[in-house]
């Protein structure tokens, strides 16, 4: 059973706020879109933490569109559908590939400072692209270039007002079904109600369901979950991005590699030295990222190894640290002497193709309540996204929220909230207090375990079926006794790792982020989605 609240609240008892625009997040698709929104009314932007806490601060890669000569928005779909694995819904695409270069182009006057060579964009390429055609910055702190870029922006603006250590609790909705805005939870303010007329959730994926990933803390899939409470449906949660090089060594989080030091000549290597990507692809170490990442698996499983190795040798010192300077730092501080050494990496979660269900406007099945950026699906990304269209899909998207929301400006949601009985409705009886700050890691924690064991890159019927049993045997209740934020954040991640291998054991066959060992080839038959809801 589903619970619609996760807290008992009362809506005339608590303090509210009111603005035009509601949106939630500080990466690129929220920063974006607040400044889409606010030529057309008041935008209030709330982040769980810090401003400069997203997932578009840690993409070093880059953005990928058509921008150069010989490339074309052809071409880009053409790639972005061969890595979809056949699940792409061929019109957000297009739109994408079409509208992205308009959206680069316009976060160059805002003052992004792309790398350049002699005064021209400096294009590298990375797996599954056919042409040079990834923008990146500071050689790989592309997103938070970005990310500074847009914020600077954003600050300009008196009407963009933005509340920090805002945790997002639960979707509301007014008596006509509309979303009236949420409940969210402020350090200094407690539980409160922000009323919206439009409410936009850009709150990034999921990738802290598992034990090992690539994402912040603060990705713990609030706004998927809170829209799924509420009524809207997700769609492709059993497509998760492992990516295939993130940094390994014992005692030591996972720190991404971006695919761009492959695409610049980096070879992967067993534990015996020996390179093996080109017998798994005709790419080689430019395949698809589902591609490597399971070729990486299974040679670490034959060897036996916790890791294989990505050889940058070919590089000196000078052009790597010049190119890739934030891995050259980190990788140094690690005691890795790159470019000589070879840097030990291994497959961890990334990137969620799936999310919130929407059309190609944003909207939900929620009049007034919108999504985009990681949180959504629109089967822009298929079954495995191709490197680089995260940051584009943001801008593109978040774009379009607007053009298309603003019919709903003209008239405000209904006063009266539709919160119901609460005997059956919310998952805790009471405000989360504090009194034991670890009973909600715990919760987190025991979600992480099972689903990097039993639903990560390798998954069965028999490993799924024990992921449902293991999670239906966590009382989540408990996480009532941490503090507000971390027992929201593990209430959120169990219904999604629940939801997750729900959607996994439905798909009996293997087709990108999703690979079943009991059904290890693509079938027709599984050429649709997957839709969950209440």
């Amino acid at each position: 059973m589903f619970r619609r609240y996760l807290v008992p609240f009362e809506p005339d008892q608590l303090p509210e706020r009111e603005t035009d625009f509601l949106i939630v997040g500080s990466g690129i698709a929220g920063l974006y879109t607040a400044l889409q929104a606010v030529a057309y009314g008041r935008v209030s932007l709330l982040t769980k933490r810090k401003v400069e806490d997203s997932n578009t601060g840690q993409a070093q890669g880059g953005i990928a569109a058509a921008l150069d000569r010989g490339d074309s928005p052809s071409l880009h779909l053409q790639d972005t559908l061969k890595a979809g694995a056949g699940l792409n819904d061929v019109t957000a695409v297009e739109v994408l590939v079409s509208e992205g270069p308009t959206r680069v182009e316009e976060l160059i006057r805002m003052g992004t400072q792309f790398d350049t060579i002699e005064g021209e964009l400096a294009l590298t390429r990375e797996g599954a692209h056919s042409r040079r055609r990834i923008l990146h910055a500071s050689g790989d702190a592309t997103g938070e270039e970005i990310r500074r870029s847009l914020w600077e922006q954003c600050r300009q603006h008196e009407q963009i007002e933005l509340f920090e250590n805002t945790q997002v609790i639960d979707v509301l909705r007014d008596k006509a079904g509309h979303c009236a805005g949420l409940l969210v939870w402020n350090a200094d303010l407690g539980l409160h109600i922000h009323r919206a007329k439009l409410t936009v959730l850009a709150t990034g994926g999921n990738g802290q369901l598992y034990k090992l990933s690539t994402n912040p803390e603060v990705t713990t899939g609030d706004g998927i979950a809170a829209a799924f409470r509420a009524g809207a449906s997700v769609m492709d949660l059993e497509f998760v991005q492992f990516h295939p090089t993130a940094l390994t060594l014992e005692g030591r989080p996972p720190f991404l590699i971006s695919e761009a030091v492959r695409g610049e000549g980096g070879k992967l290597r067993n534990s015996q030295g020996e390179r093996f990507m080109p017998r798994y692809h005709e790419l080689a170490e430019l395949a698809p990222r589902d591609v490597v990442a399971l070729a990486i698996w299974k040679e670490m499983a034959e060897t036996g190894a916790p890791s294989v190795f990505l050889d940058v040798s070919h590089m000196s010192e000078e052009e790597f640290s010049g190119r890739f300077p934030w891995i050259f730092r980190t990788c140094r501080s690690y005691g890795i002497a790159v470019p000589e050494a070879p840097i030990p990496v291994a497959p961890a979660a990334h990137y969620l193709m799936g999310g919130v269900r929407t059309d190609l406007w944003g909207g939900t099945d929620i009049p007034r309540l919108y999504v985009c950026g990681e949180a959504a699906c629109n089967g822009v990304h298929g079954a495995n996204r191709l490197a680089s269209n995260s940051l584009l899909e943001g801008l593109v998207f978040g774009a379009r929220i607007i053009e298309g929301g603003l019919r709903w400006l003209e008239s405000s949601p209904q006063r009266e909230i539709d919160h119901g009985p609460w005997g059956k409705q919310s998952l805790f009886d009471r405000l989360p207090d504090g009194e034991n700050p670890r009973a909600a890691d715990r919760v987190a924690y025991s979600v992480q375990q099972i689903m990097w064991e039993k639903v990560g890159l390798w998954r069965s019927a028999e490993s799924l079926t024990e992921a449902l049993a293991d999670l239906g045997s966590i009382d989540e209740r408990e996480a009532v006794r941490g503090t507000v934020t971390r027992a929201m954040e593990a209430a959120n991640m169990h219904l999604l790792g629940r939801l997750t291998a729900r959607a996994a054991l439905l798909r009996n066959e293997s087709r990108g982020g999703h690979y079943r060992v009991d059904y290890p080839e693509r079938c027709d038959t599984w050429l649709r989605h997957i839709l969950l809801s209440c």
